[in-house]
């Protein structure tokens, strides 16, 4: 099969033997119904063993797919009159951010995502999902807009890491992040963030400060790629998988540190197996969040996010006596 991940080679040659018994069935006039049952039989099981027992470094590689659905796949599947706005009003227009007005079920909506291109070219004009500073001004500009006219706001979280270059951090890379996390902060209308990808460092936490945070059932999420942390920890990037294991950045790990308040289910296989019922199942559970923050006030959503954010994190108090040794502090603190 196209596309296929390392760890699906095995069920994918269980299917191409299933397809040449029966081609070669029709061609012969011989009836291999039996055998091609047990096998499908076997494949069912296999796949059902394979995709309900990912480890968190083949969840990485399935939220890195590229087939794996983008922003702009579920906006044109989930809302309705989409309209694409861009440029941030100050320098340019970062097509590695996407958003604009449209309406979900009937209700005004302003809609925003990282966008990875769906081949080389594209790539390389969206820099691979990783926005520069004109990309989260740009995302900031429409949900300034939004705020000033009531509307919900939805992002979706698609991306590496913000930008690394120089052009970067020559324009204000970490200054555009962190204006981001301080508006978003206090904006009163209802913001629900989905991660549909992989969430990565400061280029996700820049559309992520939400009173909701979702994530798709085989997406991450983290501080910092696997790549970095494996190429900081052992100066090897090739050890990405090994420190996928140890980061506790899957969904179901973020919902106990209660970082995620709801994890989305996927067609087995993956979200690039089955697009509509990715979108009908993300749609779902946006309208669902959705209602529920639309009967908050202004003060009580920015309260609510306010909350989210301080309850996460848990901390043990030192249970040694401090000394003056700052060293002896630091070792003698429990997190």
């Amino acid at each position: 099969m196209a596309g296929e991940l390392p760890f699906e080679k095995p069920l994918s040659e269980l299917r191409k033997k299933i397809e040449e018994l029966k081609k070669f069935g029709v061609e012969s006039g011989i009836d291999f119904t039996d055998e091609i049952g047990r096998l499908e039989e076997k494949c069912t099981q296999l796949q059902e063993e394979l995709y309900n027992e990912l480890t968190p470094a083949q969840k990485m590689h399935l939220a890195r797919h590229h087939g794996r659905p983008t922003s702009l796949d579920y906006i044109q599947s989930i809302f309705s009159d989409f309209i694409e706005l861009h440029g941030d009003r100050l320098f340019a227009d970062d097509l590695a951010i996407v958003g604009g007005l449209a309406n979900l079920n009937g209700i005004p909506v302003t809609v925003i995502g990282h966008q990875r291109g769906k081949d080389t070219k594209d790539n390389i004009a969206r820099f691979f999902g990783s926005p520069h500073p004109e990309g989260f001004r740009k995302a900031l500009r429409l949900m300034q807009q939004a705020n000033k006219f009531n509307r919900p706001i939805v992002t979706f979280i698609d991306t590496k890491g913000a930008y690394p270059g120089n052009t970067a951090e020559e324009r204000g890379q970490s200054e555009a992040i962190a204006r981001n996390l301080r508006e978003m902060a206090m904006f009163g209308v209802p913001i629900i963030c989905v991660v549909i990808g992989e969430g990565g460092s400061g280029g996700a936490l820049a559309l992520s400060v939400g009173n909701r945070i979702l994530m798709l059932e085989n997406a991450i999420y983290s501080a910092i790629s696997p790549n970095g942390a494996a190429s900081i920890l052992w100066k090897d990037a090739s050890r990405a998988d090994e420190a996928a294991s140890v980061m506790k950045i899957t969904a179901a790990d973020l919902v106990e540190f209660g970082i995620v308040e709801e994890i989305i289910a996927e067609p087995q296989g993956g979200a690039h197996r089955d697009l509509p019922m990715q979108a009908e199942t993300i749609k779902d559970a946006v309208w669902r969040h959705l209602q529920q923050l639309s009967e908050l006030t202004k003060e009580e959503l920015i309260v609510d996010r306010y909350e989210k954010f301080r309850k996460i994190g848990k901390f043990k108090s030192p249970e040694t006596t401090l000394t003056d040794d700052p060293v002896e502090q630091v070792e003698s603190i429990q997190i």
